[in-house]
């Protein structure tokens, strides 16, 4: 995790890509995000999914911890990603069901045709922390992150982060520092779901904090490039705000 007031040496792309969100005092000190999104696209008709329409998450920045409300059709429903286990509360924040080591699950069966509100809250939060608390994961110390090349990082995660697998590429502007392209395996989709998430539009909040604000994963090409189509998810982010408490 992020150790607050520590400066780690990291690598010219990660500090550009730091200073372009904001710079590291705020990603350091802020506790949560609160943001909300619209999702849709092959992904969920796949899986038989409603989509996503101005949703309400709060993440934790240091740890693994996403709340997504509504998770499903049901409008008091939330999901929650806590570690790497799930679970549903209701809007009292009462105990619906949950599901431990929730990846474990991920296997041949009905998943393959039909995800339920628990496996969705397993995907759609792992997935919107490692996107959404990005400037924070560069500074993580149990993310092995190397420089490939002027732009590009790996970053290797370790067992104990939910995320779509071992191993991530991430393309950054050069002059800017913000992240254009990230490249991954959806693991629990398949082994072969390579994809690239590609930000298509940057936005500022009212405190002037710059974030990626419209986004679309479709298939990754044989050659490293993302494909045109399929789109996999679209995603709109309406509101990105980082928080001290």
């Amino acid at each position: 995790m992020i150790k607050p007031n520590t400066v780690m040496s990291l690598t010219e792309t990660a500090e550009k890509a730091i200073a372009a969100y904001g710079g590291r005092t705020i990603w350091q000190n802020a506790k949560t995000l609160e943001t909300e999104i619209s999702a849709y696209g092959l992904a969920f008709t796949l899986k038989r999914r409603p989509v996503f329409h101005h949703a309400k998450m709060v993440l934790d920045i240091h740890r693994p911890f996403s709340a997504l409300t509504p998770i499903g059709l049901s409008k008091g429903i939330t999901g929650i990603l806590d570690g790497l286990d799930v679970r549903l509360e209701n809007e009292n924040g009462q105990l619906l069901s949950e599901r431990r080591n929730a990846r474990d699950y991920f296997t041949i069966g009905r998943r393959l045709f039909y995800w339920d509100d628990l496996d969705m809250s397993y995907f759609a939060n792992y997935a919107s922390w490692n996107y959404f608390t990005l400037p924070a994961l560069l500074m993580r110390e149990d993310i092995e992150w190397r420089e490939l090349e002027p732009g590009w990082l790996e970053a290797r995660f370790p067992d104990k982060i939910p995320t779509h697998s071992k191993v991530h590429r991430f393309r950054f502007d050069r002059e800017t520092g913000r992240l254009i392209q990230h490249d991954y395996t959806a693991d629990i989709i398949s082994p072969l779901a390579s994809a690239s998430n590609v930000v298509l539009q940057h936005a500022q909040n009212s405190s002037g904090l710059v974030y990626p604000s419209i986004r679309r994963v479709t298939p990754k090409g044989p050659k490293g490039k993302p494909l045109g189509g399929p789109v996999l998810i679209h995603l709109d982010i309406h509101d990105f705000r980082l928080m001290n408490k």
